[in-house]
């Protein structure tokens, strides 16, 4: 690529703020730089597309003028095989980002204006810019201490995707096409603990806060798996925080699939067997009214557990699987080449031909 120096010009930085500019790369003199309103510009007449010039760079700096962001950038570039160093104006002002593996762009929420004004542009350039470069989905996080820029990607056709405590994440697709983003997390994913001791007694809890038509009722310790906890180190957790008492995954004897349980969001409810190997309860009172070792007769004869079909059918494969007439699934550890991941495969093996372990 040949660049042509041509004609020295001046131009007005507050023209230069917030304009998309399409005529060829600029570079300034670094020598007129400090203090002025004005720049000099050494401009050079070549057709391309931004960047304007070939350059690569991992780091940038940035001036910035009094109320005004994001102006010219300093890049190490190339010019015709040649590393060199100057400041040029970027005349599509495109928020730093980076390409997914599906043609998208992931927005870098550190790298954001401090100002909902430079945003806003910054923001309408890109979204032109990425439409040039055919892009399709954009992910922007916005951290809560940005939160006044959610109405701005609003206003340009941005969505909420999800919320955490810190962030709100936002989408936009581009394509004159239904939109293929993932949507968001469909599901909770919760535990209930079957545990049993050495006297054929089942840990219980009352909780004290319950529904009024649970009053009274003994049931086994149940709870929320954890962002990034498996399912049966959820359910060892879950036990010790209610009762104080240290149990030992077995297997997971069933799971229940239910839609609409809070906020539209469906549920995944994992009964899990476990054995104890402490018996001493220590109640955590924030959550539980008492806590025992209950008989498991009495435990199954509990008028809310044999009126309730859901809650007699668990307990009656409770049963089952004491009595060795009902297999589990118990957790592997697995890799796969796919994505190169340790993950957790729950199944059940029979190695022996004359097991009484049903499975069906």
């Amino acid at each position: 690529m040949q660049f042509k120096p041509s004609a020295v010009k001046s131009v007005p930085m507050s023209k230069m703020v917030g304009t998309e500019m399409m005529f060829s790369t600029s570079f300034i003199n670094p020598g007129r730089m400090a203090g002025c309103r004005e720049v000099i510009m050494q401009s050079f007449s070549c057709r391309v597309t931004y960047p304007k010039a070939s350059y690569s760079s991992i780091s940038h700096n940035t001036i910035r003028s009094v109320g005004e962001e994001i102006l010219f950038e300093s890049f190490p570039y190339r010019v015709n095989g040649t590393n060199s160093s100057s400041m040029y104006y970027e005349d599509a002002r495109v928020l730093d980002a980076f390409d997914d593996e599906y043609n998208g762009v992931i927005v870098h929420s550190e790298g954001l204006p401090s100002n909902p004004t430079s945003f806003a542009s910054i923001l309408r350039s890109s979204l032109s810019h990425w439409k040039a470069k055919g892009k399709k989905g954009v992910w922007l996080k916005l951290p809560i201490t940005k939160s006044e820029f959610v109405p701005i990607a609003v206003k340009e056709g941005f969505q909420y995707h999800h919320a955490e405590s810190e962030y709100v994440m936002m989408t936009y697709w581009i394509p004159e096409e239904p939109c293929l983003l993932p949507s968001n997390a469909s599901h909770q994913v919760g535990v209930g603990s079957f545990v049993i001791n050495e006297n054929n007694e089942v840990l219980v809890v009352q909780e004290k806060y319950s529904p009024t038509g649970l009053a009274g009722l003994w049931k086994i310790p149940t709870g929320f798996i954890l962002e990034s906890e498996e399912i049966f180190t959820g359910a060892v957790r879950e036990v010790k925080e209610e009762t104080g008492v240290d149990s030992e995954f077995v297997e997971v004897i069933a799971f229940r699939h239910a839609h609409n349980v809070a906020f539209e969001k469906s549920d995944l409810f994992f009964i899990c067997m476990l054995r104890s190997l402490s018996t001493q309860i220590m109640v955590d009172d924030q959550e539980i009214q008492a806590a025992k070792w209950m008989p498991l007769v009495e435990f199954v004869k509990q008028p809310l557990i044999q009126e309730d079909t859901m809650f007699k059918k668990i307990t009656d494969i409770c049963i089952e699987r004491m009595g060795k007439r009902y297999c589990g699934l118990a957790v592997h550890q697995l890799a796969s080449k796919f994505d190169g991941r340790l993950s957790s495969l729950y199944f059940n093996i029979v190695e022996d031909a004359n097991s009484t372990c049903q499975t069906s």
